[in-house]
């Protein structure tokens, strides 16, 4: 068996959280919690955007119509989706991705894959760094995400799925080769149903039987396509992480174990985390005009107030003086459960993609 060349070896993380809009309502209503639960619909009509795990085994999954999902689990709880809470809990988690590597490509709002070849953290291992990953999320949000990491894109996310939820799967470099000869022709990205079908007719039912092909064969059976499965089976994969924006923010928050009753008790829970914002900001060298305040209620009501500079900040004296002098221009009004701050507006500078030199450690 011929190694899979070195170029084509990199180390990436793929983290998919787990029931992610499910999640986030379970977790910010407790009744919900250990019930089978559906996001989007209603008992009579649309579809069901998500469902939890408890929902399920009665075989209630995304894109099922709501009336479908009903039948097969009368007790289900159907909730409308909050986007916009499921759009801030996904920037909070990608901010989590971009301390670790700049190389982060979105998938959804739930999704991602990492490029963590080289990491801002000097972290020698792929595997230690996804774990460290899915301990922050779950630490700082309350959820739950799930990893895989191997050499490609396409490997990381085969691992995601076997340790789900709330795992995560490393498949090292000298054992792609062999999991992908086992693996069944529909498993194959690129390989979709009519394709998976003719492929068994042509007698291609593992990797390894698409592996006998010659690439011109697969070429002349599936067109371009065929040039792929040629590749991927021998793991090889052309497509690297492409990040799609530029960091728009650097911010920390917490969540509270007990929600803080007034003024004084959240001054004092505001420091730790603007030390760790401060640390953060020093580390990814940003400067930004905006310093906003994040404030969530006990009632989950969130409130935010922002200050902007006429020019860029980086000076912690000036981004902590910022922060506490907003809260104390807004103080809180009822119990809190969450502070955060965040620093935005930022100098754009480019990305670092350079790779260097490529360290096997996974």
């Amino acid at each position: 068996m011929e190694p899979i060349p070195s170029a084509y070896i990199r180390k990436i993380i793929h983290v998919d959280m787990d029931a992610f809009y499910a999640s986030v309502e379970q977790r910010d209503r407790p009744e919900l919690r250990g019930r089978p639960l559906a996001v989007g619909g209603s008992r009579e009509r649309g579809v069901v955007a998500a469902a939890s795990y408890e929902a399920r085994p009665y075989g209630v999954h995304s894109a099922l119509p709501s009336a479908i999902a009903y039948r097969r689990c009368p007790e289900l709880v159907f909730v409308k989706p909050r986007f916009d809470v499921y759009r801030q809990v996904s920037e909070q988690i990608r901010e989590i991705f971009l301390d670790y590597t700049p190389l982060v490509e979105p998938l959804s709002l739930d999704e991602a894959y990492l490029d963590v070849t080289e990491n801002r953290q000097g972290i020698p291992t792929a595997t230690r760094i996804a774990r460290q990953i899915r301990e922050r999320i779950r630490l700082e949000t309350g959820l739950n995400a799930s990893a895989g990491i191997s050499i490609n894109k396409f490997m990381a996310k085969m691992a995601t799925d076997i340790n789900k939820p709330n795992g995560q799967k490393t498949i090292m470099p000298e054992a792609v080769l062999p999991f992908l000869e086992t693996l069944p022709i529909e498993k194959f990205y690129g390989v979709g149903e009519k394709t998976a079908q003719k492929m068994r007719e042509l007698g291609i039912h593992t990797g390894a039987d698409l592996k006998q092909w010659k690439r011109n064969e697969l070429v002349r059976q599936f067109g371009k396509s065929g040039r792929h499965y040629y590749l991927i089976v021998r793991g090889i994969q052309h497509s690297r992480v492409k990040p799609d924006r530029l960091r728009k923010s650097v911010g920390a928050e917490r969540t509270f174990a007990t929600d803080k009753p007034d003024l004084p008790a959240c001054r004092e829970a505001l420091l730790p985390i603007i030390s760790t914002w401060i640390a953060r900001i020093q580390q990814h060298e940003a400067r930004g005009k905006t310093v906003t305040l994040k404030v969530k209620y006990h009632d989950f009501e969130v409130h935010t107030y922002s200050r902007s500079w006429a020019r860029f900040h980086s000076q912690p004296e000036a981004l902590r003086e910022a922060a506490l002098d907003l809260l104390g221009q807004h103080p809180p009004q009822k119990p809190v459960r969450l502070l955060g701050v965040t620093l935005s507006n930022l100098q754009q500078e480019p990305l670092l993609t350079e790779h260097g030199q490529l360290t096997l450690r996974f």
